[in-house]
């Protein structure tokens, strides 16, 4: 059911979580990280309604100028993994290395925890929009063992959070534990009681068609100019009379289409226009979180599904068309590169 449908009834998150009867040997996944990485996104929430946007003078390890909001959003997010014993190590755009979740520890050490997580994070995704209070989020991948890096997304990455900062701070959680049904949700955490965390929507999914609107978000526009594929594609969309809905921002957008139950997400590579997202920290939570409510999430160069390719090093980049089935075929099949 979609926001457009119906409201369905709240629960709070560890009875709901606890209901989909977990495997015990994920205890700590669905009771500690989950739980406690939703609490961090409250707490982005609630420091960036008190914040003032501010260069801090320095730049993360890939050239990025640093806003005092990204290290906010960084701290937090390090300080909630150094409390989850099961959470070994962390990597995020700020810092791009995988490291151990303890600041006390040179690397990760042995543990009797049958458990072993790596986090993989976008602390502040949407760093260009959000001096203008436009809604910005947080990605946040959730990994087998104690490393993303070569390892198989679409079997290792067991969980991703989509936190999205606006009138109220939510998020879209997606999980995909191996031998369980994937799942899809959406939790509220709103408010300035940043532990109150409440399922909202227990099953996430894209409508199937026929559609009453269809939606579009053609991110770096710009490159319609000088790629012919990307200008058709976007003239045929705006042909069939689909709406425009970008707002800059990856994560807004994509839950939108979310909410709504229909769209497509659309970043172009073109011969002039490189790729921009990173596999680690962007593309592959989202992926994951748009396969689980029934979409999917594919490369634009060659049409390959984004959690088929192996992460082999942190700033790994590459374009990403995801949403509704139909429309990714469409935009995969107009964008693809001809050998």
């Amino acid at each position: 059911m979609t926001t457009e449908e119906g409201k369905e009834k709240r629960m709070e998150l560890l009875p709901w979580l606890q209901s989909l009867e977990y495997p015990d040997s994920r205890k700590s996944l669905y009771t500690a990280v989950l739980p406690a990485l939703l609490q961090a996104v409250a707490e982005i929430g609630k420091a960036l309604r008190s914040s003032q946007v501010s260069h801090v003078g320095s730049a993360n390890a890939f050239g990025d100028e640093q806003l005092n909001v990204d290290v906010l959003a960084e701290n937090i997010i390090r300080d909630t993994i150094a409390r989850c014993p099961t959470v070994f190590t962390a990597s995020s755009e700020e810092d791009p290395v995988e490291r151990p979740s303890r600041p006390d520890q040179k690397t990760p050490s042995p543990s009797t925890h049958s458990e072993q997580y790596t986090v993989a994070s976008d602390p502040l995704d949407g760093s260009s929009i959000i001096a203008p209070n436009w809604t910005v989020g947080t990605i946040i991948g959730i990994w087998d063992g104690v490393t993303a890096l070569d390892q198989d997304p679409a079997q290792k990455q067991v969980a991703s959070v989509l936190g999205v900062y606006g009138p109220r701070t939510n998020a879209v959680v997606a999980l995909r534990v191996p031998d369980t049904k994937d799942v899809c949700f959406e939790v509220a955490l709103s408010g300035d009681d940043t532990t109150r965390c409440e399922v909202v929507r227990p099953a996430v999914q894209l409508a199937k068609p026929p559609f009453k609107t269809r939606y579009f978000a053609p991110a770096n526009l710009r490159a319609a100019a000088e790629d012919a594929q990307y200008m058709g594609l976007i003239t045929r969309f705006v042909q069939e009379k689909y709406t425009l809905r970008y707002s800059g921002g990856l994560i807004p957008d994509v839950v939108h289409a979310l909410v709504k139950g229909h769209g497509v997400y659309v970043s172009p590579v073109t011969g002039a226009s490189q790729a921009k997202l990173r596999r680690l920290y962007e593309l592959c939570p989202v992926a994951l979180v748009v396969e689980c409510a029934g979409g999917m999430a594919v490369d634009p160069t060659d049409g390959t599904r984004i959690l088929e390719r192996v992460v082999g090093h942190c700033d790994e980049r590459a374009g990403l068309v995801c949403g509704t089935a139909g429309e990714v075929e469409i935009s995969r099949d107009a964008l693809r590169r001809k050998e």
